[in-house]
């Protein structure tokens, strides 16, 4: 009821606030963007930010970079983005049910705006139409996340009967809930029964939110002596491999696979000792970041739409190919 009522307070705000704004004229040469992220001390979000100033740096665009972690911080980021003379943004929303109160004040002060990694929804739930987006396919890579944990399983001769699964949730967030449902449903396809699969809803989507969720699910399932986790992100899967280690489980019982490939992914795999952490399937954040910038400002500077819908998949990163497929995505 608290969310609901901030989002109203949000969309109410930014439709009286002030009156509609004139788009403002620029030249090509004085473009000026703003790429807005809802977790800027994430290594993804640093990757997307720092791709899509490259991309400005070698067309002749601007982009400020700013963080916008509540609705209010993003109507915030978006009112500085006018005072600077930007002309539009990028953005993944903290919250993709901000999006009709985002757009308001963004249409006020004659701004375009492409959404990254999360997409706008309506009241009712569904994409909001108009928007531009570019994310990934939640489904799809979420089964290659349950395909990759299947065949570990049966590298590792496991009896997927005794196996028990950690699926770290937030169902707040559509991208997160098409992820872990294409997880899953790969993984009953490989014959993992679905009984045996626990879930652990996180508040938070990084590796300590993570961990409180997956802790008490360990404890209350100690009869399991083989462990897979997936969620999300690849954060999470760390915090739910964390738990797995507060827990007294050993590595090689483990078999966590997560999504991104970024920072967090590089650190684990660059440990002297393996841990329970085997896989993430990456996508290029780098690209992510440059193809947004780069649409954005071809339709400024030359009226050239963008995609209405763009959506990516990934490929699988273990211990053994890391730094390869690192270098092939630009990561």
């Amino acid at each position: 009821m608290r969310l609901t009522h901030s989002l109203a307070r949000l969309a109410l705000c930014s439709a009286i606030m002030m009156a509609p704004f004139a788009a403002q004229a620029q030249s090509d040469e004085n473009v000026k963007i703003g790429f807005i992220v809802k977790k800027p001390e994430q290594a993804w979000f640093i990757n997307e930010q720092q791709a899509a100033t490259a991309a400005g740096e070698e067309l002749g665009f601007q982009v400020v970079r700013l963080g916008g972690e509540d609705g209010q911080e993003v109507l915030s980021a978006i009112d500085n983005l006018y005072s600077q003379g930007a002309q539009g943004f990028v953005i993944c929303p903290p919250d993709v049910r901000l999006g009709p109160a985002i757009m308001n004040r963004a249409e006020q002060y004659g701004m375009k705006v492409i959404t990254v990694d999360d997409q706008f929804v309506t009241s009712s739930g569904e994409p909001m139409e108009g928007v531009p987006h570019l994310g990934m396919s939640g489904t799809k890579i979420g089964m290659q996340v349950g395909e990759a944990i299947a065949a570990e399983m049966q590298a590792r001769g496991w009896d997927m009967d005794e196996v028990a699964a950690l699926r770290i949730t937030n169902n707040e967030l559509p991208t997160a809930v098409e992820r872990t449902d294409g997880a899953t449903q790969a993984l009953i396809d490989a014959g993992f029964p679905e009984a045996n699969i626990f879930d652990a809803p996180q508040q938070s989507t990084d590796t300590s939110g993570a961990f409180s969720a997956a802790s008490p699910v360990l404890s209350q399932r100690g009869g399991f002596e083989h462990w897979v986790i997936y969620a999300l992100n690849e954060e999470s899967v760390l915090g739910g491999v964390r738990a797995t280690e507060q827990y007294g489980l050993a590595p090689e019982n483990v078999i966590g696979v997560g999504i991104n490939g970024s920072g967090a992914a590089f650190a684990e795999f660059s440990r002297n000792n393996p841990t329970g952490f085997h896989g993430t399937v990456a996508v290029s954040s780098t690209m992510h970041g440059r193809q947004t910038a780069e649409d954005l400002y071809r339709w400024i500077a030359e009226d050239e739409q963008p995609p209405a819908n763009t959506e990516t998949t990934g490929t699988l990163m273990t211990r053994d190919n890391w730094q390869d497929v690192r270098e092939e995505l630009g990561l």
